[in-house]
């Protein structure tokens, strides 16, 4: 087994010369649902972690959302339920500022076990959603670029308490404690209103070194919009949205409320979504979409064409789960077609306003509650293919229409899009198979859990 570099043993002695009184260290990986999964350890046992990492069930990466494991593909329990090797990711140690007495927090990543005869020991493992994300940039790095990206997450907050019908409902305003009921969007008197809470998210997030940048108010009561600063690298971006989340729901508790990223939590109101920003760099940090001429078009061009190639085979990981579905509706401010435009919010892919050294592809298909992985490993798997292919996407959209029919071709059921996924041809070209076809077994799992129960209606209808 290779010896760790001193440095980073040395993280976590530096941080306990910081933060002197901390007591616990909360230790996670991040499973496919996105929730976070993991041990807290007393601070006298933790510095081990840097030595050694931490076993724990590989199950961890995808048991369902209720936390069973079904056992997807005979995965876990068929083989003993065995063991991964969980390490720190560097420069993930922080503190939680919402922790009721002085605790420390940091992201792992899931290795496989040092057993005799493993031929991937030590390696990251190939079911992990982060180390895919890691193969699918080095697939792209060979083409010579490399992603600026940016994530942004919308999410609602939500009072406490359900309504009378047992519904989640919108958070009461701090000013006037009346439930919110209207939507406003970009509101600076809403802004105004949960000041406390933006704030202190803001702060939460500088503590924790999470890029985190603007803050509106989204489209329906109690929606919100947190971004992330862009950055040049694509698996630390995926962290910051997955470290944003925990700090939003940390924050939102702290203050009596219940933050969620679930993609339609609302039937009658907006989705939350997850939109991803991208450009391509070259080696020495030049936008290479924002090249004057048809240079820089052509490539532009041609990333957007592989977006388009594989928008329909990457439907299932973009919107996880059956809510997730819920959110492609005409009419809810979300594309029902793989088009592409300049400064059109009603297409998949939007080329924002700007001046060319900002120019960028804004991909806004992702559901809030997708796997940021996975997600992004599946956007950049799009752009490599168009590059690789030089894909045309055809024309531009020059009109919108949130309220226009879905297109035939993009399978925005979940079911439906579990089969495509099943049968993608590009996707497998450029993230881990093994990863993939466990993501189809697990979803498919869940979605059998999941539709075996008589619903409310079933009584209401056919009784």
């Amino acid at each position: 087994m290779a010896r760790k570099p001193a440095a980073q043993y040395s993280e976590f002695d530096t941080y306990l010369k910081r933060y002197p009184k901390t007591q616990d260290v909360d230790v996670f990986v991040h499973d496919m649902n996105g929730f976070l999964r993991g041990k807290r350890f007393p601070v006298a046992e933790a510095k081990k972690l840097w030595e050694s990492g931490v076993e724990m069930p590989r199950c961890l990466l995808f048991l369902d959302p209720t936390g069973d494991d079904l056992d997807p593909g005979g995965r876990s329990e068929a083989m003993g339920d065995p063991d991964g090797t969980a390490h720190p990711i560097p420069g993930r140690l922080a503190p939680v500022p919402w922790a009721q007495h002085p605790t420390a927090q940091v992201l792992l990543q899931m290795h496989d076990p040092f057993i005799t005869g493993e031929t991937n020991a030590g390696k990251p493992s190939k079911y992990c959603p982060r180390a895919a994300l890691q193969g699918t940039l080095a697939r792209l790095g060979k083409l010579g670029v490399t992603p600026m990206v940016a994530v942004e997450l919308e999410f609602y907050l939500l009072d406490p308490a359900r309504d009378a019908a047992g519904q989640p409902q919108p958070p009461k305003n701090p000013q006037t404690g009346q439930i919110e009921t209207s939507k406003q969007p970009y509101s600076m008197d809403d802004l105004d209103a949960y000041a406390t809470f933006i704030r202190r998210a803001a702060n939460h997030a500088e503590a924790q070194n999470i890029p985190a940048s603007a803050a509106i108010t989204e489209y329906s009561p109690g929606q919100f919009e947190i971004n992330l600063k862009h950055q040049p690298d694509a698996v630390a971006a995926c962290d910051n949205a997955v470290l944003l989340k925990r700090c939003v729901k940390g924050t939102a508790h702290e203050l009596g409320y219940i933050a969620s990223f679930m993609s339609k939590p609302f039937l009658q109101a907006a989705g939350s979504g997850m939109h991803v920003h991208v450009s391509l760099v070259d080696k020495a940090g030049k936008n290479l979409f924002g090249e004057t001429g048809a240079k820089g078009e052509q490539m532009l061009r041609h990333a957007i064409g592989g977006l388009q190639a594989t928008m329909a085979e990457s439907m299932a990981i973009f919107g996880a789960n059956p809510n997730a579905s819920r959110r492609y509706v005409p009419g809810n401010n979300v594309p029902m077609s793989p088009e592409w435009g300049y400064n059109n919010r009603t297409v998949a892919f939007r080329i924002p306003a700007g001046w060319p050294k900002a120019r960028r592809i804004e991909h806004r298909v992702a559901g809030a509650d997708a796997n940021p992985y996975l997600a992004m490993a599946a956007i950049l798997a799009g752009i490599a293919h168009g590059l690789e292919q030089k894909l045309d996407p055809g024309a531009p959209a020059e009109t919108g229409d949130f309220k226009r029919p879905p297109d035939p071709r993009i399978p925005f059921k979940f079911p439906a899009a579990l089969e495509r996924l099943a049968k993608a041809k590009i996707l497998p070209l450029y993230i881990e198979q093994e990863c993939l076809a466990l993501y189809v077994d697990a979803r498919r799992a869940e979605l059998e859990k999941f539709s075996d129960v008589i619903a409310p209606r079933e009584y209401d209808w056919y009784l």
